[in-house]
């Protein structure tokens, strides 16, 4: 540390999304719905893709994980948002703003890398069907997930301490509703350079290959798919693949603007509304838009609530 070895600041203070008193209790009551849903969407995937066999897929293996780390990562963010709504004083003390750091690149790693291995896998199921189940066997599918949160493990470490490696002598009042890496930097009464280049790095190696992984992967099953003679065989290839997109398009898409964008353009204010959206509403579609037009799942959805209406 080139300002001394430990900071000034004991706890930050949250502004929130609104400092209008008015607009709290509302707000408040929205985010909590999002939250219920989010828990019971990706919950309920989780449950059901874990109990019906059917589901029992390399697709539905890496989706149960994707519902998992959106359900920890919506859990990072909301709760805390909810309480500070209601609360007088929207504080966090040091050690737990470098907490919900850790976790919030963490999961956001983690969710990016998972999509592209989501992506590879729909690449080998339709490019290479002869090898698929060889391609994506248990171990290997095992492996992909194990080394995706491997990797979110070690870049939320190197981000965090590169982070809070700094000094904060000056105010305390983070422009924000959460503790973010931007809004923290901001802060820091040290030469942030250096930190800023990390994160910069870290979010290339992480968001912009996890993306180019996924655009060439998309690329050879488009290619893959145009070659299919059956009007039904493209269509059930292509369904198989829009849900994984429209993901892809919404999570990264934030992400890019937040953290890749010129610094001239910067805003603490506009970024809120992006990052409310990918920490709390992405979440919460996430479980949506891979069930609501998906057969097989609406498929094992209605025949556990049969199960269970027949054990009533």
């Amino acid at each position: 540390m080139e300002e001394g070895n430990h900071s000034v600041v004991a706890e930050f203070i949250l502004s929130g999304l609104t400092d209008r008193p008015e607009l709290q209790v509302p707000l408040f009551v929205l985010f909590l719905l999002i939250y219920i849903v989010t828990i019971v969407g990706n919950g309920g995937m989780i449950l059901l893709i874990t109990i019906e066999p059917r589901l029992h897929t390399p697709m539905y293996f890496f989706l149960r994980s994707l519902s998992f780390c959106d359900l920890c990562y919506s859990t990072v963010i909301v709760p805390k948002m909810l309480q500070h709504f209601l609360a007088e004083r929207k504080s966090i003390s040091y050690t737990a703003c470098a907490v919900q750091i850790y976790l919030l690149v963490f999961f956001s790693d983690t969710e990016c890398l998972l999509l592209a291995v989501m992506a590879y896998d729909r690449y080998a199921a339709i490019c290479n069907p002869l090898l698929y189940t060889v391609t994506m066997s248990r171990w290997r599918c095992n492996q992909l997930v194990a080394g995706c949160y491997a990797l979110g493990v070690v870049d939320a470490s190197i981000l965090t301490c590169f982070t809070f490696r700094l000094s904060f002598c000056r105010s305390n009042v983070l422009n924000y509703f959460c503790c973010d890496i931007p809004p923290v930097l901001a802060l820091s009464c040290s030469d942030t350079s250096i930190s800023e280049v990390v994160l910069f790095a870290s979010m290339c190696y992480i968001v912009v290959s996890s993306f180019v992984i996924i655009l060439l992967s998309y690329i050879c099953i488009i290619s893959s798919i145009l070659q299919i003679r059956s009007a039904e065989g493209r269509r059930k290839a292509f369904s198989t693949c829009t849900f994984h997109l429209v993901t892809v398009a919404i999570f990264h898409g934030t992400l890019f603007f937040i953290y890749l964008r010129p610094t001239s353009s910067y805003s603490l204010d506009t970024d809120k509304i992006a990052s409310v959206f990918y920490t709390a509403v992405i979440p919460m579609l996430n479980p949506l838009i891979y069930s609501l037009r998906n057969t097989e799942v609406k498929h094992a959805l209605n025949k556990a609530r049969n199960k269970l209406l027949s054990r009533l």
